[in-house]
């Protein structure tokens, strides 16, 4: 998490050099007449707070502005995207008494980023999201915590509200990470299917799984979070472009009912890491490349008979079903290799 910290007074300044050391990759930013008092770990303000605040906002994760609330949300106000893209925003004061969570709370982190700001100074940490407050929690925590996407961002308030006024909320969870999370807390009752969640009657629904939801059964009081637990296997010829490999990819995931959005990684073969179109497609994708040796590759006990030309192009007995299986850890294959034009595919469970 990198953090931008700003103070705009001489104690802002002192307080800023004391928290700098003890917060991931922090800069500390002053007004040019308070260096001295920052000790020499400062950068100095040189235009205007707001070009200062504008110039940081995509390029930091987290801010600490010592200054008036006020002014924080004067400056900020103009930049806001949403929660889910917006970075954590803290303010103290320059006596150092309060960490005020101001912004992103959850998703962006500042209510964990107050917390250790208040621990650093010995300030009091001022959270005011209605879950924190009353020591519950979140779904938009849950998420974060376990690296899953979300669909629908705006349904998270609709399930936290929910939450808070001890509605019931059927759970379909194929992770097995929600009941432990919550710990018996809230009214949250647990089904062995979604069909079953959706017929029980509840108030709202959580479903965490990377099976697509049908549009029928899709409700507003409906959360659904995707678990990184899909592998795609993929070989291809040289110069296949990324749309080919990403058409061949989605019609495949559309078949077996899968969301991309629970993609974790693409494994292919050593001899493709520098394939054009296979990095395009992970990139748009939004996962990571995996290569593997055909050491490797071959070390993997597949059910599709060897490929001839795998063997005469890299060694391999195969690429698709072995990278899928060593790139989900040893995953069981959701989808054995098919070959469509220029592209083999398989997919596994993590």
């Amino acid at each position: 998490m990198t953090i931008a910290i700003i103070a705009i007074t001489r104690n802002g300044a002192r307080l800023g050099s004391r928290l700098k050391p003890l917060l991931p990759d922090a800069t500390l930013h002053v007004l040019p007449k308070y260096l001295g008092q920052a000790g020499g770990a400062a950068a100095p303000i040189d235009g205007t707070l707001q070009e200062l605040i504008t110039e940081l906002w995509p390029r930091v994760s987290g801010f600490v502005c010592i200054m008036a609330t006020g002014i924080v949300v004067r400056m900020v106000a103009p930049l806001l995207e949403g929660k889910d893209v917006d970075p954590a925003v803290v303010v103290m004061d320059d006596a150092g008494k309060f960490a005020i969570s101001l912004l992103s709370g959850h998703l962006g982190g500042a209510n964990e980023l107050a917390e250790r700001c208040a621990y650093i100074s010995g300030a009091r940490a001022v959270i005011t999201t209605a879950t924190d407050a009353n020591q519950l929690p979140s779904f938009d925590l849950l998420a974060k915590e376990n690296g899953w996407g979300i669909e629908e961002l705006s349904r998270v308030k609709v399930l936290n509200s929910l939450l808070l006024d001890n509605e019931k909320i059927a759970v379909f969870d194929e992770t097995g990470q929600v009941r432990p999370y919550f710990h018996g807390q809230g009214n949250l009752f647990f089904c062995d299917s979604f069909v079953a969640a959706m017929r029980s009657g509840a108030a709202g629904y959580l479903f965490v799984s990377a099976s697509i939801v049908p549009p029928q059964l899709d409700v507003p009081s409906l959360l659904v979070l995707r678990p990184r637990s899909i592998v795609l296997g993929i070989g291809c010829n040289s110069g296949t472009t990324a749309d080919e490999i990403l058409e061949v990819v989605e019609s495949n995931l559309k078949r077996l009912f899968l969301s991309a959005a629970s993609l974790a990684a693409i494994g292919t073969a050593e001899a493709k890491r520098h394939e054009p179109g296979l990095i395009a497609a992970a990139e748009a994708l939004g996962v990571p490349l995996r290569c593997y040796s055909s050491d490797e590759l071959n070390s993997v006990a597949v059910p599709t008979p060897p490929s001839a030309h795998a063997l005469a192009a890299i060694g391999a007995a195969g690429v698709a079903e072995p990278s899928a299986i060593l790139a989900s850890g040893g995953g069981k294959l959701l989808l054995k290799k098919v070959k469509s034009g220029n592209v083999t595919l398989a997919i596994a469970a993590t």
